[in-house]
């Protein structure tokens, strides 16, 4: 790929944009050596402002998402990819969230380019459990354990019932749940479903990916390693 098409498709610009960048000289060599738009360069030598280029596309992130955002480009409230360079929201291909979590639910989200991968982790198949924890408005009354992992229970207006779930209770009003499925708004309906109200929802695990201490807003990059942890893989 030409480096002028490559460094439009990060998102650092219109191609139009990226010519200019190359016309004064903001594009260099790590060295520092101005690169032209029709140079052969590999990608990890590429400087913009003397700043490595960002990763190629098969980029996945980890983003500790606060309270407040939706997983939307077009919500007018705030979105995530605020929390984010706004040149990754001009990548292409698209940077998408895997899955979503709702504007009043925290927590782990990931997000690629890598349409691949983001099948792989969404489909059923995978069986990816996801962990959240719950604040609850009223006290549990004791069953509920047992009603989520019967694999019997039914959300309103579906017709399958929910495959079985894991409940730990954390004390009278925190519970922490364990899904391998990702339906809508599953954990509050879950809830509702024997007579309580989640209040505050927040999603700690993907797999064997955790956030090991990413304050809220706060994202980083992802390697293989990660991505092994997040299957269950050997590292």
């Amino acid at each position: 790929m030409k480096l002028l098409k490559l460094i439009a498709n990060l998102g650092y610009g219109s191609r139009k944009d990226v010519a200019a960048m190359f016309r004064e000289g903001r594009i260099t060599d790590a060295e520092g050596e101005v690169l032209y738009a029709d140079d052969k360069v590999g990608h990890e030598a590429v400087r913009v402002d003397g700043e490595p280029l960002d990763p190629p596309a098969g980029m996945v992130l980890m983003l500790h998402k606060p309270t407040g955002y939706t997983c939307s480009t077009k919500d007018p409230g705030r979105i995530v990819y605020d929390l984010l360079p706004p040149r990754f929201r001009l990548r292409s291909p698209l940077l998408s969230t895997v899955g979503r979590l709702d504007r009043d639910t925290s927590g782990l989200l990931m997000l690629t380019d890598d349409g691949a991968l983001l099948h792989r982790i969404v489909s059923p198949k995978a069986k990816l459990s996801k962990v959240y924890e719950a604040t609850l408005a009223g006290d549990l009354r004791g069953d509920e354990g047992e009603v989520f992992a019967s694999g019997t229970l039914m959300l309103e207006s579906e017709t399958t019932p929910l495959a079985p779930a894991h409940m730990e209770t954390v004390d009278a009003r925190h519970a922490r749940l364990t899904l391998t499925e990702g339906r809508y708004h599953q954990v509050r309906r879950m809830f509702a479903a024997v007579g309580n109200h989640v209040e505050a929802l927040h999603r700690s695990r993907i797999g064997g990916l955790a956030l090991d201490g990413l304050p809220p807003g706060e994202w980083r990059l992802l390697g293989a390693d990660d991505i092994a942890r997040l299957f269950g893989e050997p590292g």
